[in-house]
């Protein structure tokens, strides 16, 4: 037998049979035979090493421990991108390419949540791979990333070529790793990310060879050298050559096609096997990148959409105290602006006194910070490991910060409050809840508008908001209001009297009653006389009413000044019964009975499908727990759908939840 030729059919063939199971996906043979072919070439170069190809699947299993790696400097540089949050951000890329007078057609690609790495291939055969590092010099891991199976050693072409890709941990592997860490008592990674990159830079190749990892390659910084003109030519290309690129790539024609993209991926990025942090938006044609060129970090052609982090980091800078319109104190935190899943965040509440002693948080300290529900800006926890001493501790103040009144804390509540009930702050917060969408819903009556209002002393308590056609005149008068504007307002303040009484009952705000509690009341009383009118006992029936809620309502109907308020309400014309919808007809069984959360951004307003599941006599809560029979999700659903996976709960998108209607 010839020895050599023996072992360049073995290296021919085993490479072709990686290339078809890690890049196609699409194995010809069985593992048995794998194995079989693999052990006989591992013998035979044992045997005569002489023979042993630098492109052997055999060099795959790591060699020699270094001590450090070696720099390297990149002959094209390695730009990062420029980043865009929002739709707003991604427009104003679009429009700034237009103005250049280009006509542009777009690439979108996933964003791999990895390590970035530069290979450099020399008539076919990889001589070199490297970091990024700060764009011109990196660091050479050739020895470790030539233990990954889907970055060929050798190409189906003898070209001398470089190219850039993403190497990344799949989730199964990123689990199955934790797993063997945990059952050894060890320290598990935190994301796949951290675990790839890790991997990638360990000094030991072999113990990168044991971490699975992947590649996906993504671009070619010089195509015209190879005749090609523009960028999805060019991915077709380094696929041709056996390289591993991302099936998911799309030629785009305009912007609005490039949001579709990224509304859909954004929906869909939980059902992949791999991590990815948002969408790579590039200019497809090539001249025009050079026509456009890059700053000093960023080409100008091409930027990257990041998904909304769901927790971040910044710098607490100190708190301030509101008041609510129950005259509940609220301190809030003033951070460094910092974007959260796509809102630029610069305070976030901090909830009570109690709360930030558990956490102690302190001013100055660098907090992580997240939006409660996908919507509420809330401080986390303190990253105490970065404290420089000079942080000041935190101090609750003891007196209102609007009308100085001494704050009361019963001793049973975590909570303080101002109980002036002149306090200005307290009756814009209580006016601004009445107006708002859960309550009245009166459309152009929004905080701005209502504060202006009560310092011009034409609404101070809720039934003045319905004598404001008196004011028609001032109003005229004002900065932003045509005639159309108040006609429309004054319209909306009058078709808010038909309102059913849950909607009332809310917008009163009574203390412990939410937007759930008061519908529950509402059936049981249909009407406000028969609220006001109850007993404890009564109220205990009922339920999910509790002691605190029971005394609550009882002290809030017991106060004169309430019930004067309600009085001129029922004389201005406002309903106070229950307008109890017909459910009869509504009978729907995929809807009727269940326990239903709604998450993530719809196409219509969460309250809206909120009522419209409840007339078909669906229970909504805001939670996913065990009891929870369905998630209706929209776009950045968050960590509730992430929780529904693991409890194994019914999943629905908007157009499922529409075609259950239809029904």
């Amino acid at each position: 037998m010839d020895i050599e030729k023996r072992i360049n059919e073995l290296v021919d063939k085993i490479n072709k049979w990686n290339y078809e199971y890690h890049v196609l996906d699409d194995p010809t043979v069985t593992d048995q035979e794998y194995d079989d072919r693999r052990r006989e070439l591992e013998k035979l170069e044992e045997l005569h090493p002489e023979y042993i190809r630098e492109d052997s699947p055999t060099k795959r299993v790591g060699g020699g421990v270094l001590e450090h790696f070696e720099k390297v400097t990149h002959d094209i540089p390695l730009l990062s991108l420029s980043n865009v949050f929002n739709e707003d951000e991604v427009m104003a890329f679009d429009n700034r390419i237009k103005k250049e007078g280009i006509i542009p057609h777009y690439v979108c690609e996933l964003k791999i949540d990895g390590l970035a790495v530069a290979l450099t291939y020399k008539k076919g055969l990889l001589v070199r791979a490297a970091t990024r590092g700060d764009g011109i010099v990196g660091e050479d891991i050739t020895n470790n990333v030539k233990t990954i199976a889907s970055i060929p050693l050798r190409l189906q072409e003898e070209v001398d070529i470089e190219v850039r890709g993403e190497i990344y941990m799949s989730k199964k592997s990123f689990e199955d790793i934790n797993l063997k860490r945990q059952e050894k008592g060890l320290e598990t990674f935190k994301n796949p990310r951290n675990a790839a990159a890790g991997s990638v830079r360990n000094l030991d190749s072999k113990v990168t060879a044991s971490r699975k990892l992947d590649a996906f390659i993504y671009h070619l910084p010089n195509p015209l050298d190879y005749n090609i003109d523009n960028h999805y030519d060019s991915i077709i290309y380094l696929k041709k050559l056996g390289f591993k690129v991302n099936p998911n790539i799309k030629c785009l024609d305009n912007i609005k096609e490039v949001m579709d993209y990224i509304a859909k991926w954004t929906s869909l990025r939980d059902k992949l096997d791999y991590e990815i942090d948002g969408i790579v938006i590039k200019l497809n044609n090539v001249k025009d990148q050079h026509y456009l060129g890059s700053t000093v970090k960023y080409p100008k052609w091409a930027t990257a959409y990041k998904f909304p982090a769901v927790e971040v980091i910044t710098k607490l800078k100190d708190v301030i105290f509101t008041v609510g319109r129950t005259g509940q104190i609220t301190p809030n935190a003033v951070l460094e602006p910092a974007f959260v899943q796509g809102s630029l965040i610069s305070r976030a509440t901090l909830h009570n006194e109690k709360n930030i002693i558990d956490k102690d948080i302190m001013i100055g300290d660098m907090v992580i910070i997240r939006k409660a529900g996908d919507v509420i800006p809330e401080v986390v926890s303190v990253k105490k490991e970065r404290r420089t001493g000079l942080e000041i501790p935190f101090k609750m103040i003891d007196t209102c910060p609007i009308c100085k009144s001494k704050l009361v804390n019963d001793g049973e509540e975590a909570d303080y409050f101002c109980i002036n009930e002149r306090c200005d702050a307290r009756n814009i917060e209580g006016l601004i809840h009445f107006a708002s969408r859960d309550a009245m819903n009166i459309e152009g009556l929004g905080e701005r508008i209502i504060e202006d209002f009560y310092n011009l002393s034409f609404i101070k308590k809720i039934p003045d908001i319905y004598n404001l056609n008196q004011y028609k005149d001032e109003l005229m008068e004002l900065e932003g209001f045509g005639k159309k504007s108040i006609d429309n307002l004054l319209t909306s303040i009058e078709k808010s009297k038909q309102n059913s009484l849950e909607k009332l009952l809310f917008g009163l705000g009574i203390k412990q009653v939410g937007s759930k509690m008061a519908k529950t009341l509402a059936k049981n009383y249909m009407t406000i006389d028969n609220l006001i009118n109850t007993t404890e006992d009564e109220l205990a029936k009922i339920k999910d009413v509790g002691p605190v809620i029971t005394k609550s309502i009882i002290d809030y109907f017991n106060n004169e000044q309430n019930i004067e308020i309600i009085n001129k309400l029922k004389d201005i014309g406002v309903n106070t019964t229950y307008l109890q919808k017909n459910i009869s007809n509504n009978i729907n069984n995929e809807l009727t009975g269940k326990t239903i959360v709604i998450t993530g951004t719809l196409s219509r307003p969460r309250n809206e499908i909120k009522e419209e599941l409840e007339t078909f006599g669906a229970n909504v809560t805001d939670s996913v727990t065990s009891k929870t029979d369905i998630l209706i999700v929209g776009l950045d659903a968050g960590s509730k759908l992430e929780k529904a996976k693991k409890l194994n709960i019914t999943i629905w998108d908007e157009e499922k939840y529409n075609n259950i209607l239809k029904k």
